[in-house]
């Protein structure tokens, strides 16, 4: 990251409850103000990271969606109103963004996430936050940030349940957690088993918290850390990760040293066949 330039009269008015704790400070919001982080999904978990990061000023949000807004969207995507119906997903998300923050400068990748463009999208940010819910783009987001030397945010939700890691290039990645993905089918997606909508704002939140951590430089970060949520019994558990020496993309003997075809890999359809693949997690 470049040095950031003095903040003005305004920013530190709208600052002012970081710029008053001890671990931020002025020097810490210009590190916000100059950081550039990506988020994998304009919906369930995008929504409240995107929210959050724009209010903290981090002063590059990079989104990227294909989708357009439907009804059975807003019981929990935060960043798209009733009139966004039938908008793109990253137009609806740019102006909510901008009229939280005008200041934020937000990106737009209206484009399905591939093995063609992940690495060239994927590499323009400092940090990658992970919205997307089915297994081709999870792997897809996980194998280039690791390629890229990038730290990936991770989250996930399914009806009441909902987890989050933070992944760094040499301490393990997705490919340690799930070497293999399941069989096509056997795990549904919110649209297929549905979500409590609220879930969606704790997981992308603590998604958000831990992304400014790692550009502040503060605290201890979920790395190695796979926090589990429960969120009809409101239990937190946590379980320790250990880098797998036998992982094929960060192990000892790495197979995986380029991006591959994650359709294949998952056992679906080929993008020529359906566009399966990089949907945003609902």
């Amino acid at each position: 990251m470049t040095q950031a330039r003095a903040l003005t009269p305004q920013q530190v008015k709208r600052y002012s409850r970081h710029i008053i704790m001890g671990q931020v400070g002025s020097l810490g919001q210009r590190k916000l103000i100059n950081a550039k982080v990506l988020i994998i999904g304009a919906g369930g978990l995008g929504s409240p990271s995107a929210v959050y990061l724009a209010l903290a000023g981090v002063g590059t949000v990079g989104i990227v969606d294909f989708d357009v807004v439907e009804i059975s969207n807003l019981q929990r995507q935060i960043l798209h109103h009733n009139d966004d119906v039938g908008r793109p997903k990253v137009v609806s998300a740019q102006d909510s963004l901008h009229a939280y923050n005008p200041d934020v400068n937000v990106v737009v990748h209206e484009t399905m996430l591939s093995s063609e463009n992940a690495m060239e999208i994927i590499s323009q940010y400092d940090i990658v936050i992970n919205g997307a819910d089915n297994f081709p783009s999870r792997y897809l987001v996980n194998d280039a940030c690791y390629l890229l030397g990038k730290p990936l945010v991770d989250g996930s939700i399914l009806i009441f349940d909902g987890q989050a890691t933070v992944f760094i290039p040499g301490s393990g990645c997705y490919r340690c957690l799930f070497p293999t993905p399941p069989p096509p089918g056997m795990v549904p997606n919110c649209a297929e088993a549905g979500v409590l909508g609220a879930l969606t704002g704790l997981v992308g939140s603590i998604q958000a918290t831990e992304t400014l951590k790692l550009i502040l430089g503060i605290g201890e970060s979920l790395q190695s850390r796979l926090l589990l949520i429960d969120a009809l019994s409101m239990d937190f558990r946590e379980v320790r990760m250990k880098k797998n020496p036998s992982c094929p993309l960060c192990g000892d003997n790495p197979t995986v040293t380029e991006l591959i075809d994650y359709e294949m890999f998952c056992g679906l359809p080929s993008l020529t066949e359906s566009a399966v693949a990089a949907q945003p997690a609902d």
